[in-house]
């Protein structure tokens, strides 16, 4: 064979090699990444219950997977920061997602009641022109005043969200502005004091989720860090009678909460 065939013979080999061992390392990088999310779930739901996980010889085992797959599945964890790695101790869980359902339309105190106490620190709180947006999904005429609230809310004094919400000042012939502002928002959530004040029930939201990148402030006042993701939760309220009362947007440490609701297939 030619000395330049030869060399050729050689580097095809070679290409082969490496894109053999790219392939090995996908795969094993989707292997991890599946355990992981298996893994997670044990964590949130308590599924460790001396709050160590089993050796890693013994997870390789209980998920059929190699030690280096396992390695890699808590490296992920830990970058998380659910897990820790504890010299003679193991690997530990290091912190909780506390449960948020999306099948009922509840406050933000009454979703977590069973994990502690909720405060509210109120930020801000005013009347202010509604921008076109905020008026347009609350049903007002452009430049209305509406009465906007921004709070920082903590769980057992641990910051979980960032609220902005938006309110009608006026609804029908009562002043649900000045009612609120004479409230106990910072104990108290805004949809108790919604039907409370209004003597009427709230009936059903629109929700909108999606992951987004903290902003410099919100990072600061969340005690995040920046540029981490936050899950956004865009929530517009109805009363029973479908008049929107209620436009909010709902920044969620994505550390320290965890979605979920119960669906049904329509028949």
């Amino acid at each position: 064979m030619p000395p330049t065939d030869r060399i050729r013979d050689h580097a095809g080999q070679g290409a082969t090699t490496v894109a053999a061992h790219r392939a090995r390392r996908r795969l094993r990088a989707d292997q991890a990444r599946q355990l992981a999310d298996l893994l997670r779930r044990q964590i949130l739901t308590g599924g460790f219950g001396s709050g160590t996980l089993p050796h890693e010889s013994v997870l390789a085992t209980d998920y059929r997977a190699t030690r280096n797959t396992v390695r890699e599945a808590l490296d992920l964890l830990r970058a998380e920061g659910l897990v820790d790695r504890l010299p003679g101790v193991g690997t530990v869980v290091v912190a909780r997602k506390y449960p948020h359902g999306l099948d009922r339309l509840m406050g933000l105190a009454e979703t977590l009641r069973e994990h502690g106490t909720v405060t509210n620190e109120v930020r801000t709180m005013g009347p202010a022109p509604a921008p076109a947006p905020v008026a347009d999904r609350l049903h007002l005429p452009p430049g209305t005043d509406v009465l906007y609230i921004e709070r920082l809310r903590r769980l057992n004094g641990l910051p979980l969200s960032l609220d902005l919400t938006y309110i009608p000042l006026t609804l029908g012939t009562l002043d649900l502005g000045t009612a609120l502002l004479g409230a106990d928002l910072e104990n108290t959530d805004v949809f108790r004091l919604l039907e409370s004040i209004t003597g009427r029930p709230l009936g059903h939201a629109e929700i909108t989720l999606e992951a987004v990148n903290a902003d410099t402030h919100s990072a600061a006042v969340l005690e995040a860090p920046r540029g981490s993701a936050v899950l956004m939760l865009e929530r517009l309220t109805h009363l029973a009678d479908g008049h929107p009362v209620d436009l909010e947007f709902i920044r969620f440490r994505g550390d320290r909460i965890a979605m979920s609701g119960l669906l049904h297939r329509a028949g």
